[in-house]
C-alpha cells in the first residue's frame, strides 16, 4: 500500500501507480508467501489460525509481536473503514477543524463505537475469522481479481488482441471458480466450528 500511495505524489499517476503494482504483485509477493510456505513447514497443517500461538520462545518477544499484530489490526482495520467514516462526516456535516468541539465528540463516538462493536464480535464468534474469509470469497475475490478483470475487457475490448482478450477471460473464468470453491469451504467451516465452539470461548 505504501507505494501506491507514494506513487499518486508524483507527476503521470497513472504510470506511477502502475509501477507501483507491479512491484507489489511481484516482489511483494514474495514475503506472503516465504511465511505461509515456510510456516506450513515449520508447523505443519495442526498450527493455529494465529501462527504466535505456535511460536515458543521469550515471553517478552512474544508480547512485542501480539502489540505488533494488534497495532497492525487497528491501523487495517481504520484504513478499511474509512469510507464508511468519511460517508458518516457527510451524512451528518462534519466540517471544519478536525479539532472542534463537535467534530471531536462525534468522530471520537462513531470510530470508537465501531471499535468496540467490531472487539465484540470478535470475542463473541471465536470463528469470526471464517466469517472474515467468507467475506474474501464473496467480495474481495470477485472485486480484485474478476470485476477489474471484467472491466478491462469491456472498456478496452476493441484495442485488445486475441492474446489480451483470452488471459482476461481466463482470469475471469478461474477466478470465478476459486471465489466459488472457497464459499463452499467456508460455509462448511462455519457449519463445524458453530458446532464446536461456544459464546466468547477462549481459543
Amino acid at each position: 500500500m505504501i507505494p501506491e500511495l507514494q506513487a499518486t505524489v508524483r507527476a503521470l499517476v497513472v504510470d506511477n501507480m502502475l509501477k507501483s503494482l507491479y512491484f507489489q504483485f511481484s516482489l511483494g509477493s514474495v514475503p506472503v508467501h516465504a511465511v505461509t510456505y515456510v510456516g506450513y513447514w515449520a508447523y505443519g497443517s495442526s498450527s493455529s489460525s494465529y501462527l504466535l500461538n505456535n511460536v515458543s520462545g521469550p515471553v517478552w518477544v512474544k508480547a512485542l509481536a501480539n502489540i505488533t499484530a494488534f497495532l497492525q489490526a487497528i491501523i487495517a482495520l481504520h484504513i478499511f473503514a474509512n469510507p464508511t467514516y468519511e460517508f458518516l462526516d457527510t451524512q451528518y456535516g462534519i466540517k471544519g477543524s478536525a479539532v472542534a468541539v463537535r467534530n471531536l465528540a462525534f468522530r471520537t463516538l462513531v470510530r470508537g463505537g465501531y471499535l468496540a462493536l467490531t472487539t465484540f464480535l470478535s470475542a463473541l464468534l471465536p470463528f469470526l475469522g471464517d466469517s472474515m474469509s467468507l467475506t474474501g470469497a464473496i467480495s474481495s475475490i470477485p472485486l480484485t481479481f474478476i470485476l477489474p478483470n471484467h472491466m478491462y475487457i469491456i472498456a478496452m475490448k476493441k484495442k485488445l488482441s486475441s492474446l489480451q482478450r483470452s488471459w482476461h477471460m481466463i482470469n475471469v473464468v478461474f477466478f470465478s471458480f476459486m471465489a466459488a470453491a472457497a464459499a463452499v469451504a467456508v460455509f462448511r467451516l462455519i457449519a463445524v466450528d458453530s458446532k464446536t465452539y461456544h459464546a466468547f470461548a477462549d481459543l
